[in-house]
C-alpha cells in the first residue's frame, strides 16, 4: 500500500481522559473517522485496532492517508508515529500532527511546519522519534485558565459545557482546513485555518488570557 501521509491526533487513552482538553487531537481524528464511515468515497479501512495505536487508512483530499491515534499516553506518542512512518517510507514532512495548544484561545487554530515543542510532551516525543521537527502541526487552541493554576491539571480537565459548543464548531472547520491543505496547498489552508474563529466562544473559560502566537 502506498500512502500519501499520516494524520496523527494526539491524546491519552482511557475513559478518564476521553473528554479532556489534552485529547483535542483525538477529537479531530474521531470526527474525520465518523465522516469516513458515512462516505464510501473515503474508503475507510482498519489497519490496527489494538496495542500501541489505532490506525486506519482513508482517502483524504483524494489520496490515501493513515489516520492514527497513538495509544501509548501523550509523552510516548512519537513511538507509534515513527513506526508507521518507517513502515510506509514516509518522511517527516508527510506527517501532520493535530494537538491541543495552550497559547491559542479556544475557538482558534493554526497550521505550521517545524518549530519547537513549546513544552508539549506529545510533540516533543514525535520530534525525538522522527529525528527532527520537520513535520506539520495543526494546533487547536484550548486557551489558558483565567486564574492562576496548575497547567497539567488544566489540560487534563474535561471541557466545560460552554467549551464543548465551541469544540463542536472547531472540528468541522479543522477538517475542512485539512482538506484544503491536502487538495490546494499550504497557502490557502493557512489563510483559512489561521483566520477561523468560532462564533460561540464568547464568555468561554480560557478565552481572555490566551495569547495568539
Amino acid at each position: 500500500m502506498t500512502l500519501k501521509g499520516i494524520l496523527a491526533g494526539l491524546g491519552n487513552p482511557g475513559k478518564e481522559y476521553e473528554d479532556t482538553r489534552h485529547n483535542f487531537g483525538f477529537f479531530l481524528v474521531d470526527h474525520i473517522l465518523d465522516l469516513a464511515r458515512s462516505r464510501k468515497s473515503m474508503r475507510l479501512a482498519p489497519l490496527q485496532e489494538s496495542g500501541d495505536a489505532l490506525a486506519y487508512t482513508a482517502n483524504l483530499g483524494g489520496a490515501p492517508w493513515l489516520l492514527l491515534k497513538p495509544m501509548t499516553y501523550m509523552n510516548r506518542s512519537g513511538l507509534a508515529v515513527a513506526r508507521f512512518a518507517r513502515r510506509f517510507g514516509l518522511p517527516p514532512e508527510a506527517v501532520v500532527v493535530v494537538h491541543d495548544e495552550l497559547d491559542l484561545p479556544l475557538g482558534r487554530m493554526k497550521l505550521k511546519r517545524g518549530g519547537s515543542s513549546a513544552g508539549h510532551n506529545g510533540v516533543a516525543s514525535i520530534i525525538e522519534e522522527l529525528g527532527g521537527p520537520d513535520f506539520w502541526r495543526l494546533r487547536l487552541g484550548i486557551g489558558r485558565p483565567t486564574v492562576k493554576r496548575d497547567m497539567a491539571g488544566w489540560v487534563l480537565e474535561a471541557f466545560a459545557s460552554k467549551e464543548r459548543a465551541v469544540v463542536a464548531e472547531v472540528l468541522p472547520a479543522a477538517a475542512k482546513g485539512l482538506d484544503i491543505f491536502l487538495r490546494r496547498g499550504e497557502a490557502l489552508a493557512v489563510q483559512y485555518l489561521n483566520a477561523f474563529q468560532a462564533r460561540g466562544n464568547e464568555d468561554t473559560p480560557g478565552m481572555d488570557s490566551a495569547g495568539d502566537s
